[in-house]
């Protein structure tokens, strides 16, 4: 199917997929960025210098009126559609604040199941500010992530070292002055009758445990000096700092709003870009029913994965046509364009 940019009300847009387009269980990733129910109203600033979020003057991008129970019947009618979307290998990520993400919480466990939640994401948005407040600074909201089944879409996202992440793990130097560690070249697990219970160098993996790697292995290991014999002749094999993929990504990220974004509660384009290619495929259809100025579609589009934004506000569908038009002329070739449809006067 093409990418595709949907004007409606996001109910009337997932039905449409639904109904119309036959996509159900067809949706690998969802990302949304719902209203936090704070009873704003958001404008674009028409100076693009200035905070746009909760402006004086500009165009009304939209109204975050609804609150309480009434906003949590508005969330838990979408996501149930959005659960009938995803596929079986689904994952599904809200971003709310924190004020109202305890509640929705608990909607995200009743239609996804307390099973398939993965992780509450602490997201740091900006940093601190003095105002004057009784409580401590927020810096932060969060970000819930859900999947479908037990067995989601999960593609392992590293993230560099830093260079105290380096001093700590990697202690050694070598002669060229690359930073290493060792690790045991024997596994727990016996192996009685496998290439990996044969001696090395006149001696056998200590009882109970096996050599990570057949003899052979071993041999050019040692051959390359790649293993660091102790005083009392154990060998370790060298693991180097600047051949690892990196660490494990946490669930505390800093990921900062962009500091003059073209649209409120616009989004760091780097963070959609972790989320899109850690739970999707290549051949994944990525869905933002909240599309606001599309920044999940474009790091759907930057990714190659099949996107589809809904937005019912007229100055969202704008901006973010806008940022599609320049993501192909910076990122992409004629091949990735899309479709737009426009149902908002649709009941």
């Amino acid at each position: 199917m093409n990418n595709l940019l949907i004007r409606a009300d996001n109910l009337t847009g997932m039905r449409y997929l639904l109904d119309t387009l036959n996509l159900k269980n067809k949706v690998d990733l969802v990302y949304i960025d719902p209203p936090f129910a704070t009873g704003d109203v958001f404008l674009t600033s028409k100076d693009r210098s200035s905070t746009i979020s909760r402006a004086k003057d500009g165009e009304v991008a939209y109204a975050d009126a609804l609150q309480g129970e009434e906003y949590l019947e508005f969330l838990r009618a979408r996501l149930l559609l959005l659960k009938e979307l995803l596929s079986e290998r689904g994952s599904i990520y809200l971003h709310i604040d924190y004020k109202i993400g305890h509640y929705v919480k608990v909607v995200m466990d009743e239609v996804f199941g307390v099973e398939n939640f993965r992780n509450d994401i602490s997201r740091v948005k900006c940093n601190p500010k003095n105002f004057a407040r009784v409580g401590y600074g927020n810096v932060k909201d969060l970000i819930l992530f859900y999947s479908k089944s037990t067995k989601p879409i999960w593609r392992e996202p590293k993230t560099a070292y830093s260079e105290a992440d380096v001093a700590r793990l990697f202690p050694k130097k070598d002669e060229n002055g690359r930073a290493y560690t060792t690790v045991p070249i024997h596994a727990p697990g016996e192996t009685k009758n496998g290439k990996t219970s044969l001696p090395f160098k006149g001696m056998n993996p200590p009882k109970g445990r096996h050599w990570r790697a057949d003899v052979e292995t071993l041999e050019e290991w040692d051959a390359q000096g790649l293993l660091e014999w102790s005083s009392r002749g154990n060998p370790r094999k060298k693991i180097f700092a600047d051949e690892q993929e990196g660490k494990r990504v946490q669930d505390i990220w800093e990921f900062k709003d962009p500091p003059y974004p073209i649209y409120p509660t616009e989004k760091n384009l780097d963070m959609l870009k972790l989320i899109v290619a850690t739970s999707s495929d290549e051949n994944s259809v990525v869905l933002d029913a909240f599309c606001g100025s599309g920044t999940t579609l474009k790091a759907a589009q930057f990714h190659g994965r099949t996107w589809i934004g809904i937005d019912s506000s007229e100055k969202a569908i704008e901006v973010t046509r806008k940022k599609l038009g320049d993501a192909q002329k910076d990122l992409f070739s004629e091949s990735r364009g899309y479709d737009f449809i426009d149902l908002q006067d649709v009941g």
